[in-house]
């Protein structure tokens, strides 16, 4: 448990905020491309406990500024574009697009170099992007994020389907280069072994499920400083998801799902997910006004929170379920959130960095080095001896290397 004080030092992040000004060092997703149509020139933005408005000029340029606005609306308000009123002799924002999402930079001095992560550079045809609004804090929405064991718990399906019909959605794959479900390793082997690796970008989570005949199950999953996961979805695919915070109480998730083999099926996955939210504010349709469509029955023979198929509202029951934001006061942390405790001792280093002005201590600062970062390795591999790194580290070659686009690390 923590104090109130601290809870509050790393979960607020409005303007004059010690996490606000760590965020605010990182570019931030702030709309998908997608909600800029062609007509569209104005998209209000909250992001990051500041009121903005996204403007598009004559020539193409974008930028993101302040708007006029009431303190009391709604984190997805949408007006008509001629109720948006940019303040005049606010500052703007850089703003540049990468594979589906609008990135913007509200911090002070030459914005950071983006790392060369393969969702960034796979071509747009092997990246699918999208968002989703969770009504809490953006804390909370990461930590479930770098906690290996919840898998087993939270999205544990008691029923394991065809992975030929699972595209577009996570844990409907076989574990490696075996006729084993994933949903079957998280469910038998719900206990995994946790090492938590600090990186240049981060932290490496490697989860180890020790099975029988000698196998271990390896599951690598990454934090990206600051509110970011790379997770694997599948054997040729993977998400890298921002848990980007609107206000103190409200975040966005926005992921890009990038495929190492074939192209993304962007209309059918851009289906599945519309089939879950509403537009234009990307709000679950499953929620805390409608119990997230909780069904008794489906717990009783398919899934542990009998709310469907979509992981996604597994995650968005657990982290609103803690309240607008987590009372951390009251927690008692164990070793399965090993990732949890290695992150938040990174990000209050962050934090104090910041206040010193030493920018350099914080992760992807170097605009050099941080340009030459590749990867993450993010993937489930099956080991047969002892050696799972060297299992996991060829495993994720195997698929670099057929790669149709260059994915070389």
């Amino acid at each position: 448990m923590i104090s109130q004080k601290l809870n509050d030092q790393i979960t607020r992040i409005g303007p004059n905020t010690d996490a606000g000004a760590v965020h605010r060092r990182y570019w931030q997703p702030a709309a998908l491309t997608d909600e800029m149509a062609p007509e569209i020139t104005k998209l209000p933005v909250n992001l990051l406990g500041e009121r903005l408005v996204l403007l598009r000029a004559q020539d193409g340029t974008l930028s993101l500024t302040a708007r006029v606005a009431s303190p009391d609306e709604a984190p997805t308000f949408h007006p008509a574009q001629e109720d948006l009123h940019p303040v005049e002799g606010a500052a703007n924002y850089p703003v540049v697009e990468k594979n589906g999402i609008y990135f913007a930079y509200l911090g002070d001095g030459t914005p950071p170099a983006f790392p060369n992560f393969d969702c960034f550079r796979a071509p747009d045809s092997h990246v699918f992007a999208f968002k989703g609004l969770w009504e809490c804090n953006w804390l909370q929405a990461l930590e479930i994020g770098i906690d290996p064991g919840h898998a087993s718990f939270l999205h544990r399906f008691l029923e394991d389907e065809d992975p030929e019909d699972g595209y577009g959605k996570q844990f409907r794959d076989n574990a490696a280069d075996t006729n084993m479900p994933v949903t079957q390793v998280l469910r038998e082997y719900p206990r995994p072994d946790i090492e938590v690796e600090e990186t240049e970008f981060g932290l490496k989570i490697t989860a180890l499920r020790h099975m029988k005949g000698e196998l271990t199950h390896v599951r690598v999953t990454n934090q990206i400083f600051p509110s970011a996961i790379c997770i694997p979805m599948s054997r040729e695919m993977i998400i890298t998801q921002w848990h980007v915070p609107v206000d103190d109480e409200n975040c966005y998730w926005f992921t890009m799902f990038t495929s190492f083999d074939q192209p993304v099926n962007k209309e059918l996955m851009r289906e599945q997910r519309l089939k879950e939210h509403s537009l234009p504010d990307y709000a679950p349709l499953k929620n805390k006004s409608n119990d997230y469509h909780y069904n008794p029955e489906e717990q009783k023979t398919q899934t542990y929170t009998g709310m469907g198929l979509d992981i996604n509202v597994h995650d968005q029951w657990a982290v609103e379920g803690m309240g607008a934001i987590q009372d951390r006061t009251r927690e008692h942390l164990g070793r399965g959130d090993a990732a949890i405790v290695r992150y938040r001792l990174m990000l209050r280093k962050a934090i104090k960095a910041v206040a010193a002005g030493q920018f350099d201590r914080l992760p992807m600062q170097d605009q050099d080095g941080t340009a030459q970062i590749v990867g993450p390795l993010s993937n489930d591999a099956m080991a047969d001896s002892e050696d799972w790194q060297a299992a996991s580290w060829q495993y994720d070659m195997t698929r670099r290397t057929a790669c149709p686009w260059d994915a070389s690390v």
